[in-house]
């Protein structure tokens, strides 16, 4: 059997309705309904560095990264893996060139990401520590959980 093959690419305005369809996918299992609105927003409005992993060609995740504090924070945005890819390393591996992307700029000295109790464990494994929890931050049952790069 053939192993597919996988690509990361700049994400384009023509990717939008992957990108919710993969949303859509994971609600309400990893985010609320309420979401879908922050996200588009986010992909018009705030986008600095957004990538999709194809798998074969069919777009089968995404995630990106901005920037505050003067490029001196690195921040991980909106990581969506399909349901059938889940579990297969294709979000470690978006996750994992994004964090080598963001060790390019040299004004970055810490990397953080803010997600869920629904997936934080992912981001542990990766090398991520808890730092700070919000009660139903994103939505109600669905609490912040920020965490900061350490390395594996």
């Amino acid at each position: 059997m053939n192993q597919p093959t996988i690509t990361i690419r700049e994400y384009q305005h023509t990717d939008q309705p992957a990108v919710l369809t993969l949303l859509r996918l994971n609600t309400p299992d990893f985010f609320s309904p309420e979401e879908e609105s922050d996200l588009i927003y986010y992909l018009e409005n705030e986008i600095e560095y957004y990538f999709v992993i194809e798998t074969d060609g069919q777009i089968c995740g995404c995630g990106g990264f901005n920037f505050s504090g003067n490029h001196a924070v690195g921040k991980i945005s909106w990581d969506i893996i399909h349901p059938d890819f889940q579990g297969k390393s294709l979000g470690k591996t978006l996750l994992k060139y994004r964090i080598e992307r963001l060790k390019e700029f040299a004004e970055v000295e810490t990397i953080i990401v803010r997600t869920s109790q629904l997936v934080y464990k992912f981001y542990e494994k990766v090398g991520f520590q808890l730092v700070e929890t919000v009660k139903d931050y994103w939505a109600k049952g669905f609490d912040l959980y920020k965490m900061e790069y350490r390395g594996t």
